[in-house]
């Protein structure tokens, strides 16, 4: 980072991907903690709420919230279970301790430029720990979308290469839990696991208490409020002839030097998949919606709880205070009203889709040329349990030309056609589970060619695939299982190479054709596959 005008402020926004999955780090700062989650997360968990409370940052009367539902109790574990789960959680330390350790080079560099006294320095979280590692955890996240987790073996044959290249990796459920603590549920849900993180700001010059806790209750509209605020910045009301939106929040630079200040919101609604929740003056009300459920949010149960007395939302006070309850559910109705939230409809996966814009929307049709920029899996042209052709139209110079034509996601899922050893080559790559690999039974011949691959549906997610030379057919296979809902979680449709993790293991990437490409077609034909519910489920879980 170098200051281009040193004598103007700036603003950053550093988004990292830490802790999100894949959960990769260097070796060095995953073997640091070796051993050290052998304890497990119950012990875990207590151990952590006793060091909270000795901090300051929980109340010193904070109850630990009861194992949320389905999570085992450690010692009810295998060995098996206990040695692949700590490993993951040493591996998901290592990710945290090497985001630190980048964080505070950036923090040493503001410190060299003297700039660390008078730079407001904001971290937080965006959501509670994530539950998308199922019970075993995952050495391929993509296959959990899929609807085909690793078994319990899958995982324990993998544990060497945690935290690498070669996986894609998440914890279990329970780590999610302790990570938590001591609240209840995860990421996605209004329960206080789901939404209730940790807050830093450093300003040394703008705050003299440092190192202080302050536990007014705010939430994450009110940090562009807060930094306005100390800016002496009114935000506009209209803005190059546009009006804005009223500013949604509340400043908290009041309890930057009053730590014992009454927090001035009042009320902060919250709603996810039909889970909602109302923070009221100190009072808590939240339900947790089934996915099951199928629009009866009148069958969820409210839960109602006294923040002020039970951070951890342990006494459930709905059936002692139902006045009370009721006038925070009425609260909620005229917040969800205020903002937009009505009406309420878990329908998720079918709205997400429908609004979703797409290439392939209307088209079976698709002309892509070298140089393309990768385009997203998910927008990228739905070849998904449906028959479809891929055509490379190219050149092959004298001396013979390698290198990828196309490729599709990647060594967690995915499918390539490229040219290796003078052969035409299809590889589908079912999750990383097999590779269905076609490959020509002659060579590709000099000068202009075009070089197919005919995938035919011959069944739900299978299928035959041909391979042709100048429309003679040159190689064909099975290909008994393809991917019901994602080819890949991270790597999107590339033209001419395959720069992310290889779709193939015989070769390395990025393997860029060596002749002249001049372009390849898709087509699609019979009906565009469609499953909604798994996209909605893979574009949640990527947040």
């Amino acid at each position: 980072m170098k200051q281009i005008q040193p004598e103007k402020p700036f603003f950053l926004w550093m988004a990292f991907g830490a802790c999100h999955a894949p959960h990769h780090a260097p070796p060095e700062f995953i073997d640091k903690y070796k051993g050290r989650f052998d304890r497990g997360w119950d012990v875990e968990r207590e151990q952590v709420l006793a060091r909270q409370k000795e901090m300051g940052i929980v109340p010193a009367e904070t109850e630990l919230a009861p194992r949320n539902p389905g999570i085992k109790a450690w010692v009810e574990l295998t060995i098996d279970e206990q040695r692949l789960y700590a490993r993951m959680q040493e591996v998901f330390a290592g990710f945290m301790d090497h985001t630190d350790h980048h964080l505070g080079r950036f923090l040493d560099f503001l410190a060299e430029i003297d700039s660390l006294e008078n730079t407001l320095i904001i971290l937080i979280s965006d959501n509670g720990a994530s539950q998308e590692g199922y019970w075993h955890g995952s050495l391929n996240e993509n296959r959990f979308f899929n609807a085909l987790p690793e078994t319990l073996e899958e995982c324990l044959a993998g544990i060497d290469e945690l935290g690498g290249p070669r996986t894609f990796n998440h914890y279990p459920r329970g780590w999610a839990m302790a990570g938590n603590t001591p609240l209840k549920r995860y990421k996605q849900n209004t329960h206080g696991g789901g939404i209730r993180d940790p807050l830093i700001i450093h300003w040394p010059k703008g705050i003299k208490a440092g190192g202080d806790i302050r536990s007014q209750y705010h939430h994450v509209i009110d940090i562009v409020p807060s930094v306005l605020d100390v800016l002496g910045i009114e935000a506009p009301e209209i803005l190059s002839g546009i009006d804005q939106k009223p500013m949604e929040g509340v400043s908290l630079a009041y309890s930057f030097e009053d730590s014992q200040a009454p927090t001035r919101k009042e009320v902060q609604y919250f709603e996810m998949f039909g889970h909602r929740g109302i923070w009221h003056k100190g009072w808590k009300a939240v339900t947790y919606h089934s996915p099951r459920a199928s629009g009866n949010f009148d069958d969820d149960p409210w839960e109602l709880y006294n923040l002020d007395e039970d951070f951890s939302e342990c006494n459930n006070l709905a059936e002692k205070e139902p006045k009370k309850l009721r006038e925070l559910i009425d609260i909620w109705w005229a917040e969800a009203g205020k903002y937009q939230v009505l009406p309420l409809d878990d329908r998720t996966g079918l709205r997400f889709y429908e609004q979703k814009p797409r290439l392939d929307q209307g088209r079976t049709s698709f002309n892509f040329f070298p140089g393309t920029s990768m385009i997203p899996e998910g927008i990228a042209p739905n070849t998904r349990n449906c028959s479809h052709t891929l055509t490379a139209e190219v050149d092959i110079p004298e001396k013979g030309a390698e290198g990828v034509l196309l490729a599709r996601g990647g060594r967690f899922g995915g499918y390539t056609l490229y040219v290796q050893n003078h052969r035409l080559v299809y590889d589908y790559n079912f999750l990383g589970i097999t590779h269905y690999v076609m490959t020509s039974a002659v060579e590709v011949p000099r000068g202009p060619a075009s070089l197919k691959f005919v995938f035919n549906k011959t069944g739900e997610h299978q299928g035959q695939g041909t391979l042709f030379i100048n429309g003679e057919k040159v190689g064909e296979g099975t290909i008994e299982r393809t991917a019901p809902v994602r080819h890949s979680l991270s790597e999107g449709l590339e033209i001419g190479r395959d720069s992310s993790t290889p779709v193939s293991e015989a070769y390395q990437g990025p393997f860029a054709f060596t002749g002249t490409l001049k372009k390849v077609k898709v087509e699609i034909s019979g009906e565009p596959h469609q499953d909604p519910e798994g996209e909605f489920k893979v574009a949640m879980g990527r947040q």
